[in-house]
C-alpha cells in the first residue's frame, strides 16, 4: 500500500456546477426546514437565509429550534430535547452557528440527521480579491469517526489521550460518496487526503479503503500527504478538484482554502445523511461582530442553496447563486470584503437579484 503521489492535473472553473447534488426530487408536500439561529452572527445570517428561500416559488415551512450558549445558560444544557426531536423530524435543517458550546451543539446536530459526509466548496469569485482566483474546490469529509469521535479521557493527573477511530466501513461510504459527487458535479479530479506514513493504522486503512474504491468504480485519482497537500493547495488549487479525506483533515483544510478565496464568509457547507441533511455556514459565530449587523450572510445564504439541492429544486439552488455571485462582484459587500455594507443591505441585495 503505497501512499502514490501527489500530481498536479488540470482543472476547469465552472460557475454552474451545484454545491450539492444528488438529493432527493421535490414532493408535492411542503418540506419542513428546522431553523436553529444558535450564537453570536449565526442570529443575523439565519435569518438572512430564511428571508432568501421565502422569496423563492418553493414549498416551505419552517420551524425554529434553540441552541447554543444563551440556552446552556438558561436551562443547562445546550441543545433541548426538544430542538434535536425537530431537527431530526424536519425535512432538512439551516443552522448558524455556536459559541463556546460549540461540541456540545453542532456534532449532535450533524449526528441528528445521520450526518456521514460534510461538504465543503471553495471557490474564488469574479469581482473579488482573492489570493488563488483559480480556486474551485469541493472538501468531502468524513462526518462520523476520527478524533471527532469524542473520546478522551485523563488517564492520571497532567496526562490525557485521544482515541482516533477509522473504520472500513465509514471510510468506503466516505469515499464512495465522493467519487459519486465528483461526477455528478463535473469534477474530473479526485485526489484522496491522509497521512498513512505516519498513522499507519488508522490512515493506512481509510487510504488503502479508498483506493479500493476507485479501483472498484474505475475512477482515476491522486493521494496526497495532507501536510504536503496543504502546500499545494496555496501554491496551485487550480490542479485540484474534490478532495475526499478523513474527518479533521477535512476541517484544517477547507478552512485553509477559505484563505484562498477571500474569508470564511464565502464557505457554505452540507451535513449529509442518507435521508436528512443539515446545512452551515463554515464561519463560526464571530462574537467580535456579533450584534454589529455588519456580518457577511454569503456563506448562509450558499448553504440555503446547497438546502435547495438536497431536496431537488436545483434550478431555484441555481438562482440563488447566480444572484449571490451577482452581489459578490457588484456589491453591496459587507466590511471582510472591502464594503461598508450591513447584513440587511446584502441580504435585500439578493433577493432583488432573484
Amino acid at each position: 500500500m503505497g501512499t502514490g503521489p501527489l500530481l498536479p492535473v488540470r482543472l476547469a472553473n465552472c460557475s454552474n456546477r451545484t454545491a450539492f447534488n444528488g438529493g432527493r426530487p421535490p414532493r408535492s408536500m411542503t418540506h419542513e426546514i428546522a431553523v436553529v439561529p444558535g450564537d453570536g452572527i449565526g442570529a443575523e445570517v439565519t435569518p438572512a437565509a430564511v428571508e432568501v428561500l421565502e422569496s423563492l416559488p418553493v414549498d416551505l415551512e419552517f420551524v425554529s429550534g434553540e441552541a447554543g450558549d444563551a440556552v446552556q445558560a438558561e436551562t443547562g444544557t445546550a441543545l433541548p430535547d426538544e430542538t434535536r426531536a425537530t431537527v431530526e423530524d424536519a425535512d432538512a435543517t439551516l443552522f448558524g452557528a455556536a459559541g463556546e458550546t460549540a461540541a456540545d451543539v453542532i456534532l449532535p446536530l450533524r449526528s441528528a440527521v445521520g450526518s456521514f459526509a460534510n461538504v465543503r466548496p471553495a471557490r474564488s469569485y469574479p469581482g473579488l480579491s482573492a489570493v488563488q482566483p483559480g480556486t474551485d474546490l469541493v472538501f468531502v469529509r468524513e462526518n462520523t469517526e476520527g478524533v471527532y469521535a469524542g473520546i478522551e479521557s485523563e488517564i492520571t493527573e497532567g496526562v490525557t489521550t485521544l482515541t482516533r477511530v477509522v473504520t472500513a466501513d465509514a471510510s468506503r461510504r466516505i469515499a464512495e460518496f465522493g467519487f459519486r459527487y465528483a461526477r455528478e458535479n463535473g469534477y474530473d479530479d479526485v485526489t484522496i487526503a491522509h497521512k498513512a506514513n505516519v498513522m499507519r493504522e488508522t490512515d493506512g486503512l481509510f487510504l488503502e479503503t479508498a483506493e479500493s474504491v476507485a479501483t472498484d468504480l474505475d475512477r482515476d485519482f491522486d493521494t496526497a500527504l495532507m501536510d504536503a497537500l496543504a502546500m499545494h493547495l496555496v501554491m496551485h488549487p487550480e490542479d485540484y478538484g474534490v478532495v475526499v479525506c478523513p474527518n479533521l483533515a477535512g476541517d484544517v483544510l477547507s478552512d485553509l482554502a477559505a484563505g484562498l478565496v477571500g474569508g470564511l464568509g464565502l464557505l457554505p457547507s452540507a451535513n449529509i445523511g442518507p435521508e436528512n441533511a443539515l446545512f452551515e455556514p463554515v464561519h463560526g459565530s464571530a462574537p467580535d461582530i456579533a450584534g454589529e449587523g455588519i456580518a457577511n450572510p454569503s456563506a448562509m445564504i450558499l448553504s440555503a442553496a446547497m438546502l435547495l439541492d438536497h431536496l431537488g429544486y436545483g434550478e431555484e439552488a441555481g438562482r440563488v447563486r447566480s444572484a449571490v455571485e451577482a452581489v459578490l462582484e457588484s456589491g453591496p459587500r459587507t466590511p471582510d470584503l472591502g464594503g461598508d455594507a450591513s447584513t440587511t443591505a446584502v441580504t435585500a441585495a439578493v433577493v432583488e437579484r432573484l
